[in-house]
């Protein structure tokens, strides 16, 4: 076993979720309100990736902080009743990890309800930890608070921990603590997207089968 932990983020990197979930949501949303829904799935990866979703409902879109918590509860409804696939072979992979005896956690955005649900109805094995949205702000990705804690509760050393995450708050919690970091770019193929991970990762791996290769 090369690492003793995965870290996972979940959304996009386990399951394909903003294509098939996020998305529709933020569209169903701006009809249901009356505003432009024209977005293209690939102007929402950009606008995801820089400067953020938050920036995207408040800056670009203009959106009121009651407005904003009501788009917040249009998504987590919309979530409950869309459960978004598992990539192929990511069930393999977390799996074997378990079978092992390796560590298995989630840091993400998500909910930790929701993570938990998609776990459940993918097969996926159960977590031993996850840090989800509903941290304080400043737990949350990218604070270093999820690794510290799973390192100090599992007595682990940095470089027994692999982050593996789509996108920049997970590099820069993983790169905080000195953690080893794995780009997962299955989700997309967005050049700026692609060029900025492969810069600022050392493991980059554009399919689930290259990271499964990897980890063997």
């Amino acid at each position: 076993m090369k690492y003793r932990c995965l870290v996972m983020d979940h959304d996009d990197t386990v399951v394909d979720s903003t294509a098939t979930v996020h998305f529709p949501s933020f569209l169903a949303y701006l009809r249901q309100t009356g505003r432009t829904a024209d977005y293209t799935l690939e102007e929402y990866f950009r606008k995801n990736f820089g400067p953020g979703m938050l920036s995207l409902l408040q800056d670009e879109l203009g959106m009121s902080p009651a407005e904003m918590e009501q788009e917040h509860e249009f998504w987590n409804a919309y979530v409950q009743n869309h459960v978004p696939k598992a990539y192929p072979g990511m069930a393999e992979i977390l799996h074997a990890h378990k079978a092992n005896g390796g560590i298995l956690c989630v840091v993400s955005h998500s909910l930790s309800a929701n993570i938990l649900r998609d776990y459940r109805e993918n097969d996926l094995p159960q977590p031993d930890m996850v840090f989800g949205w509903e941290l304080p702000q400043q737990q949350r990705k990218p604070s270093p608070y999820a690794l510290q804690t799973i390192m100090a509760t599992y007595h682990l050393q940095p470089e027994q921990l692999l982050v593996v995450d789509d996108l920049k708050p997970g590099y820069d919690m993983a790169n905080c603590c000195g953690v080893p970091f794995a780009a997962a770019g299955w989700a997309n193929d967005i050049p700026e997207i692609e060029h900025f991970m492969r810069k600022n990762s050392r493991l980059y791996f554009k399919t689930v089968a290259e990271l499964a290769d990897f980890l063997r």
